[in-house]
């Protein structure tokens, strides 16, 4: 198997322009954080919120530097937290009168054997991966069922919600449990014109993955990549605008896998 390099870094073309979007877990280095950089790019403003919120401070400035204080706002959110998040979403249409988008990207992992794992390892994966997104899209359904013109909704799965993997059965289970929420969503959100779907990427590199996975583990999950690469934040980052835009207009209830699968 050839390596191939990463590709060029895909510049903003307005696909989001006017847009108001709201993105959880969206401070740092990793799918969230490219995820906010891309669709102020693309011409959106966005709301970004973290549970961490040193960084979520940081991210915010580092942005509005760039992209002016008009286009970014920050406040932090622990998705656990129902009344965080209805503040999270309200604060979101009384700024900007309305919501666009919604990137559900809050998720934790770990490393467990199934037989090892206690209640409370179990427990605190599903309460942030899964119940924190349906928390996000539960909010995000009452505003677009309020408001004309609906919305759009990304949620972020994971490959894992598919293939299996020692020591992730909370993590799959949650993501499989994410995939599973995206279709029923969908099939409620028509009726207020929105959209929900979702990405299930396989391996996105940064450096909080680096830091909770061992580089054995690393290395076997690249070398299983077609690409023999893992991909950069940003490229899927890209899928989520793509499903954000008015390119997708027809897909609704649908796990778009972003990786390289072997043939």
């Amino acid at each position: 198997m050839t390596d191939v390099e990463s590709p060029s870094y895909v510049p903003g073309h307005g696909l989001l322009r006017g847009r108001t979007a709201v993105l959880t877990a969206a401070a740092g280095a990793g799918i969230g954080g490219a995820t906010a950089r891309r669709f102020l790019e693309e011409g959106a403003r966005v709301l970004i919120s973290d549970a961490h919120t040193r960084r979520l401070k940081e991210h915010e400035g580092a942005l509005a530097a760039e992209f002016g204080t008009a286009a970014v706002a920050a406040m932090p959110c622990d998705v656990t937290d129902e009344d965080q998040v209805r503040r999270l979403f309200d604060t979101a249409v009384e700024a900007h009168g309305r919501l666009d988008v919604v990137v559900n990207n809050a998720g934790l992992g770990g490393t467990s054997a199934l037989a090892d794992m206690s209640d409370e390892q179990w427990s605190r994966v599903l309460d942030v991966t899964l119940t924190g997104t349906f928390r996000c899209v539960r909010a995000a359904l009452r505003h677009f069922r309020d408001q004309d013109g609906g919305g759009v909704i990304v949620n972020n799965a994971s490959v894992l919600g598919w293939r299996a993997q020692a020591g992730q059965a909370h993590y799959a289970a949650a993501k499989a449990g994410v995939m599973a929420l995206t279709r029923c969503a969908a099939v409620e959100a028509v009726a207020y014109g929105a959209r929900v779907n979702a990405v299930a990427p396989s391996l996105a590199m940064h450096p909080h993955l680096a830091k909770v996975t061992s580089p054995g583990l690393l290395e076997e999950l690249t070398a299983r990549e077609a690409f023999g690469r893992h991909a950069e934040p940003w490229e899927v980052a890209n899928v989520i605008v793509f499903l954000a835009s008015g390119y997708s207009s027809y897909l609704t209830g649908e796990v778009v896998s972003v990786s390289g699968q072997r043939a």
